[in-house]
């Protein structure tokens, strides 16, 4: 009888819709993993999967990545766990590096150290399996799982790319360099900018560029502080929408491939780019002339990944969240999205017109998220369809009208940025209406006094 009871519970408990929403993520993503894999082994290539069983011995791609994730994952822990985490992991580092140097096996690609940190995530989930039950054992898993999405995501971030060249062989940059007219080029313009500024202020942008998980880390972080005391996770934090624009940005890809004006334009102040399937040299110091776009061949190494700007989208993500820190994060936030946005165009890697939709995308996604954790409404679902209805409308035009664009550039760049800015408005003026109301503070009543 006791049986019958305990599975009538178990099942009532799959039955709620938070346990049934994580099941069918969980399958989504396994599944979304699988045929990545299936279709990255077609292109003669090693997926997301692959590359992560391999990191377990050999030497992985980014050490940081794997420390950082496991960072994620000890926001469940207690500072003495945490303590014992990290000490296990450097230790098994130091023997793996000894073991290298002894056998003379030198890494060559990658960094010498971050299997520790993937060892012990690994062995947590073999703790939750085995020594916790309960809440406990949910808790220490969404931390594990938390870690190793951030390491997933960016291992199926890298497949997707391979996959954008070997399978797309033309690029629609021409249509996107025509576009920009409408906004000044400013790609040619920081291009410039970064040009003048010297080696010193060209590796401070690339730092930023390059490191923007890291700021990511540091920000959730921050929000996840209290995971441990709590027993719980917040109902969103950045992470999840840090997830969700690195897994939908690259299905944009495929619809509107881009290699950047670096690329499609020449290598131009810093010497590198796609010189042989360039259509000429002119970044950054001559914008393409206005002509009829057409779509170009290009190599099958250089990945599309322009439209939109993900960098952008990413860096919007972390201000957005940071601001409900305290005041150094709130700086750190500006100044990482400030930075992101001078080295998206400064280095060639994106067209203006680029980090318009990356806002936009980033918003939506961002909105979609937060009207999930609180519950879908009127104003969550207008806000999400606002900022597809405009994300898609950018698309269009960038397809459809770049000609007009450049003719008329004031009257096309000012609808360009008011399309964004309307999503901004929406977003900022939504979102404070879901903040909580602090309660007014309570009045005494007056007391009768005596004559």
């Amino acid at each position: 009888m006791f049986s019958r009871i305990n599975s009538r519970i178990s099942f009532a408990t799959w039955r709620r819709p938070r346990a049934v929403l994580w099941a069918t993520a969980g399958v989504a993503v396994l599944g979304f993993l699988v045929a990545l894999e299936i279709t990255a082994r077609r292109y003669g290539l090693p997926g997301p999967m692959t590359n992560q069983v391999q990191e377990v011995i050999f030497a992985p791609k980014s050490g940081f990545l794997l420390y950082a994730g496991m960072g994620l994952m000890m926001v469940v822990l207690t500072w003495r766990e945490r303590l014992i985490a990290a000490g296990v992991a450097i230790g098994i580092d130091i023997v793996i590096f000894l073991v290298r140097w002894v056998a003379d096996a030198k890494v060559t690609e990658g960094h010498p150290f971050g299997n520790g940190a993937l060892w012990v995530m690994l062995g947590c989930v073999v703790i939750a399996v085995t020594r916790r039950t309960g809440r406990e054992r949910a808790l220490l898993l969404k931390g594990v799982g938390l870690g190793l999405l951030l390491v997933a995501g960016r291992k199926t971030g890298d497949t997707w790319l391979l996959i954008t060249a070997k399978s797309r062989p033309t690029v629609l940059d021409p249509y996107l360099a025509t576009a920009d007219h409408a906004l000044g080029n400013p790609s040619w313009l920081a291009g410039r900018i970064v040009d003048a500024m010297g080696p010193i202020g060209a590796h401070v942008l690339d730092y930023v560029y390059i490191q923007l998980p890291v700021a990511a880390v540091i920000v959730s972080i921050y929000q996840l502080r209290k995971v441990a005391d709590e027993r719980r996770f917040p109902r969103h934090h950045l992470v999840r929408t840090f997830l969700a624009i690195g897994l939908l940005g690259p299905a944009i890809y495929m619809v509107f491939p881009v290699v950047g004006p670096i690329f499609a334009y020449g290598g131009g102040a810093f010497g590198t780019g796609g010189e042989h399937w360039a259509l000429a040299n002119l970044w950054p110091h001559t914008p393409p002339p206005i002509s009829a776009p057409h779509s170009i061949p290009f190599d099958e190494v250089t990945p599309r990944n322009c439209m939109p700007s993900l960098h952008t989208a990413w860096a919007t993500a972390i201000f957005i969240h940071s601001r409900q820190g305290p005041r150094i994060l709130r700086f750190a936030g500006t100044f990482w999205l400030v930075a992101t946005l001078g080295a998206t165009l400064g280095f060639g890697y994106h067209y203006g017109v680029d980090l318009l939709a990356g806002v936009v995308f980033a918003l939506t996604i961002e909105a979609a998220l937060r009207s999930l954790a609180r519950g879908w409404d009127r104003s969550g679902t207008q806000l999400v369809a606002h900022g597809a209805a405009v994300f898609a409308a950018l698309l269009v035009a960038y397809r459809c009208l770049p000609v007009e664009m450049a003719r008329h550039p004031w009257l096309f760049g000012p609808l360009l940025l008011l399309a964004m800015g309307s999503v901004i408005h929406g977003y900022v003026r939504t979102t404070r209406l879901w903040e909580p109301k602090a309660a007014p503070a309570l009045r005494p009543e007056p007391q009768p006094e005596m004559v």
